[in-house]
């Protein structure tokens, strides 16, 4: 009959009832998933947070201490090198006195030697090295030539004379040393004037000079 509902359509609509339950209650519990996944994300994020502000403020601590420390090695880094060169200033206060008191040059003179010697030490104990440069050939790298002089026994670019002592400090260039260096002379035969004739070799006989570069 039209008006009654059957027992199979009743079945079905129980079945469709269960089924949106079913479903619905699923969607509940998938929304409650994701809510306690949401909040222990929040969760997470704000401890990241929290230890990313602590380590910001650590690392800024860091970088005053750090400014602090550089400051006072910069202020005190030569404090054992001046403790080095105070005997020295001593004894150069010493041989004052006594250059003033005595009556021969010879005391000052070996007073003055002493210091050099005590100078060179406490150069040599901070890695400080003397060039060796004289009766050297001339080498850009350890040499800046400040002359060239006739050569005495025909070498050509040997260092005759030091004008100021270059150094190393630890194996690296601190300053160069100022030299003369030796010129071979031009043979007066290669010296040629011309004339009517013949060439003829001209005499010359300079005398040895500096040039000055």
């Amino acid at each position: 009959m039209m008006g009654q509902e059957s027992e199979e359509d009743k079945t079905t609509r129980n079945e469709s009832d269960t089924t949106a339950v079913a479903a619905s209650s699923e969607l509940e519990a998938r929304v409650g998933r994701l809510e306690a996944e949401l909040k222990e994300r929040v969760a997470e994020v704000e401890a990241l947070n929290d230890r990313l502000l602590r380590l910001h403020a650590e690392f800024e601590n860091y970088k005053k201490r750090m400014a602090r420390e550089r400051s006072e090695f910069v202020k005190f880094a030569n404090e054992a090198l001046i403790l080095e060169f105070l005997p020295v200033l001593d004894s150069l206060e010493r041989a004052l006195a006594t250059a003033r008191s005595a009556a021969e040059a010879q005391a000052v003179a070996e007073g003055l030697e002493i210091i050099l010697r005590l100078f060179q030490t406490t150069l040599e104990k901070v890695g400080v090295k003397v060039i060796e440069a004289l009766e050297r050939e001339f080498d850009p790298n350890l040499h800046q030539a400040a002359a060239q002089v006739e050569s005495p026994d025909g070498r050509d670019n040997i260092v005759m004379e030091e004008v100021r002592k270059g150094y190393l400090l630890e194996g690296r260039l601190l300053r160069p040393s100022m030299v003369k260096v030796s010129k071979v002379k031009v043979p007066s035969s290669e010296f040629r004037v011309s004339g009517s004739g013949e060439d003829q070799p001209e005499t010359r006989n300079p005398k040895p000079e500096t040039v000055e570069l």
